[in-house]
């Protein structure tokens, strides 16, 4: 074994936890992220391929989902979704020939890259396969859970929490609230109790809670209650 790659494999080795959706169990960078000593959790993710942490989440697309994504007009509608869900989006662009496998215009390449990065505050990582794409997950893992303490964003039980972490989970309840929008809830009413009151109009007040979204906040919290005989 290399020195750097003993040195990778100490660094995130048996430490960091990483939930991946489980369509992406099969995939080689499973495989890569466990023989480095993470442990993945595999979860129906509803935004992204990955979480890291409660702030960072990844959607990993090799070069020619990327192009297809963009041909199909797919990438910019989950672009909006990951920035809203996670605080810290990253895409990781992974194989090679960007420029070349599709008739695709390179500014219209270059255009989508640029509004990635700038309309919707992603980070885009690239790497040349899925042994670089796990390497890289398990040093921001390290860095995010071990030198920031962040947990990872995971609803589970509410046991042994602390009343902010408590708030944040009754928030999370609610339909299409990720951890970090119930962040942003919570600081901007200030409780769960005024969260929970708000309407359709006052939750639209928080970046990432349109219409759609606080339409269905609302439904849930003022629809009566109905127990249907099986």
């Amino acid at each position: 074994m290399v020195a750097g790659q003993k040195a990778l494999e100490e660094f995130a080795a048996g430490r960091v936890k990483v939930i991946a959706d489980h369509r992406e169990m099969p995939s080689g960078i499973v495989h890569e992220l466990m023989r480095l000593g993470v442990e993945v959790e595999a979860r129906q993710l509803d935004v992204g391929d990955f979480i890291i942490s409660d702030r960072v989440g990844v959607e990993r697309k090799s070069v020619g989902d990327f192009l297809q994504s963009i041909v199909d007009k797919r990438l910019m509608d989950q672009a909006k979704r990951l920035s809203e869900a996670f605080e810290r989006p990253v895409l990781i662009l992974e194989g090679k020939g960007l420029y070349s496998r599709r008739a695709i215009h390179p500014n219209a390449i270059r255009g989508a890259l640029a509004a990635l990065t700038v309309d919707f505050g992603i980070s885009i990582l690239p790497t040349r396969d899925e042994e670089e794409s796990a390497a890289i997950m398990a040093i921001v893992a390290r860095r995010e859970q071990l030198e920031r303490t962040r947990a990872v964003a995971i609803r589970g039980e509410a046991k042994g929490l602390t009343l902010p972490e408590q708030q944040r989970f009754i928030v999370e309840g609610l339909p299409g609230v990720s951890a970090v929008l119930a962040q942003r809830l919570l600081e901007h009413f200030g409780t769960v109790e005024r969260v929970m009151n708000a309407t359709e109009e006052e939750l639209r007040e928080v970046h990432g809670i349109g219409p759609d979204k606080s339409r269905k906040i609302r439904k849930v919290l003022s629809a009566g209650y109905e127990v249907k005989d099986p």
